[in-house]
């Protein structure tokens, strides 16, 4: 029979206590949890204030009886279980649980007397050896779902980024942010997640390391012929010309833009690799001295207009401009457009020196204060570049660190009900380091917040009500930034251009060859990292400056990281809104966007 809050009410104003609501729903949830009717808890209940004197009922003594209170019925059950151990009967789920739970409970006992380091530690700790059930965790702050001296003998909080004064501080912020609370509807809105794919989406691993240099160029080939076939038509050209062929009057040519040596990209070392059907692979120097503008990458596909009198070298006049996909167009499918709020943050978690990752729960009680509609988290989880990482001083695998920050995570942020999608990155220590990276696999996620929690893979394209994200970990930026060259006599800046150059080329990584620690896989970039549409958000996170802009209509997002060495970094968060179409002028649904100080 299931005991009411109401009914433990009554029975403690039997013995003059009148609790608090949250004290009798918690008393009604451990009747349920341990199979207890109102009298004995209530009897339980008041012999423990009795004996332990205490006046003010706080959680803090909710949790110290649940302990004791478990203590003694786990002494039962072990009595009970002696006493059956002579016949082997049969046992109902309720009752193989607990045995379960005593093995755990002895198991912690005997840990505690091990070493200092864990003769401190509370004998309710959730590490991964001794994991809380989900009743329990679900009721605990996420400082008690975490536990760093579980998994590292230096537990130390970082000083520099406690002793920050700047927290909550918006450092840039775009659109109008007037009228804006800056505060969702968690679980109360409805939202519907989509990853789009072209034409499909990565769901899980793949093998690796075995690609052939054959299928390297096919894919760079195909590229090449796909973009150069969409700008002959936007442009209309009638017909490209090989790049190795005399001309005297000008031509156009199309190719991929190369370097003529190992070393990085110049003016003076441009040359251009030709496509196969016109030009057969073939390359020429290019001559960047009669062009006012212009702004080239390696892997940058191109058409060029100029003169090639001897064969041998190309004098570029004149450069098209890339032209960016359409922007997705919601259907019914995508459901009624309410006003969103979303946070976006990137690890690492944890500063440099320390591995407690007090950022991550101050990450977590900014989620549980504004209750964003959904969370988008970037990884590193685990930095591979962390100091304790390097030097191996971690005493627990990698992988259980890390289900012990996804369950801080999960199980901490469950009361605001946010929808929470978690995006890998190269970085990420436990996983596999190859681009694309498949999702996250966690196959201990509790069945409540199934609905709620997302794994997608890195790079991804995630519709919500809608409004397209373009999700990349990867610091392209950055990436991109050492291998640009440019002549501009206008004010653009780097980032806009690179930003314009990833939507223009249509691909989350358009930079060949890439950078030395990016492994990638080029048959499954040719499938997963290639942008199905323009997206109206852009996230891409980067070691490099924040920002929020708008390129080509899309809205770009840096929101930084979340901490920056030893001192605290940065999160963003965006306010959508689907507005009215003036005339034929598309209005982004991102109406205003911050950047803002953990």
């Amino acid at each position: 029979m299931s005991v009411s809050a109401q009914q433990l009410a009554e029975e403690l104003e039997i013995f003059g206590l009148d609790c608090e609501e949250f004290v009798t729903e918690k008393l009604a949830e451990l009747c349920i949890l341990y199979g207890q009717n109102k009298e004995g808890m209530v009897s339980e209940f008041v012999a423990f204030c009795t004996s332990t004197r205490k006046d003010h009922l706080t959680p803090e003594t909710l949790n110290s009886f649940e302990r004791e209170f478990l203590s003694k019925r786990l002494s039962k059950v072990r009595h009970s279980a002696c006493k059956d151990s002579g016949h082997a009967g049969a046992r109902d789920i309720v009752s193989i649980q607990e045995l379960i739970e005593v093995e755990e409970e002895e198991e912690t006992l005997l840990n505690s007397y091990t070493t200092p380091s864990k003769g401190s530690q509370k004998r309710a700790v959730a590490t991964p050896e001794t994991p809380l059930t989900k009743r329990r965790a679900s009721t605990r702050s996420p400082h008690q779902l975490l536990s760093p001296s579980s998994f590292s003998p230096s537990a130390t909080p970082s000083q520099k980024y406690n002793s920050r004064n700047n927290r909550g501080e918006v450092v840039t912020a775009f659109g109008s942010a007037q009228g804006v609370s800056w505060s969702g509807r968690g679980g109360t809105g409805v939202i519907s997640l989509k990853v789009l794919g072209s034409p499909e989406s990565l769901t899980g691993s793949y093998k690796f390391m075995f690609q052939k240099l054959p299928d390297v160029r096919e894919v760079l080939t195909c590229k090449i012929e796909e973009l150069g076939t969409e700008l002959k038509e936007h442009y209309k050209i009638e017909d490209f010309t090989p790049v190795l062929v005399p001309a005297q009057e000008p031509i156009t040519v199309l190719g991929q833009i190369g370097c003529d040596s190992n070393g990085k990209l110049n003016s003076k070392s441009v040359i251009l690799e030709g496509d196969r059907e016109y030009s057969s692979g073939a390359r020429v120097p290019v001559d960047l001295s009669e062009l006012a503008e212009y702004s080239l990458f390696p892997g940058q596909v191109v058409i060029m207009e100029g003169l090639n009198t001897t064969g041998r070298k190309f004098i570029a006049t004149k450069l098209y401009e890339g032209v960016p996909l359409p922007f997705y167009q919601p259907s019914e499918e995508d459901g009624e457009f309410e006003q969103t709020m979303v946070l976006v943050a990137c690890g690492p978690y944890t500063t440099s020196d320390s591995i407690t990752y007090d950022p991550l729960l101050d990450l977590v009680a900014v989620i549980n204060r504004d209750r964003p509609d959904v969370c988008i988290l970037f990884g590193p989880f685990l930095d591979a570049k962390h100091e304790q990482v390097e030097n191996c001083l971690l005493t627990s695998p990698f992988e259980d660190v890390f289900k012990q920050c996804l369950r801080t995570i999960i199980e901490g942020t469950r009361s605001s009900g946010s929808h929470l999608v978690f995006v890998p990155s190269v970085r990420d220590v436990h996983h596999e380091p190859v681009y694309p990276q498949p999702p996250f696999s966690y196959s201990d996620l509790p069945h409540e917040d199934r609905k709620r929690v997302q794994f997608v893979s890195d790079p991804c394209s995630l519709s919500i009500n809608g409004v397209v994200f373009g999700l990349t970990s990867t610091d392209l930026l950055f990436h991109m930034g050492a291998e640009e060259i440019s002549s501009s006599s206008g004010t653009s800046d780097r980032f806009s251009r690179i930003l314009r150059h990833i939507l223009t080329q249509r691909s989350y990584y358009p930079l060949y060859p890439p950078q030395e620690d990016m492994a990638i896989d080029y048959e499954n970039f040719y499938a997963y990292a290639q942008l199905p549409v323009t997206p109206d958000v852009f996230v891409i996170p980067s070691e490099l400056r924040y920002f929020v802009k708008d390129i080509l209509g899309c809205v770009c997002v840096n929101p930084g990281r979340l901490t920056k060495g030893q001192v605290g970094g940065t999160y963003g968060r965006l306010y959508l809104r689907r507005q009215t179409t003036d005339g034929e002028r598309r209005r982004s649904p991102c109406v205003a966007a911050q950047v803002v100080r953990i």
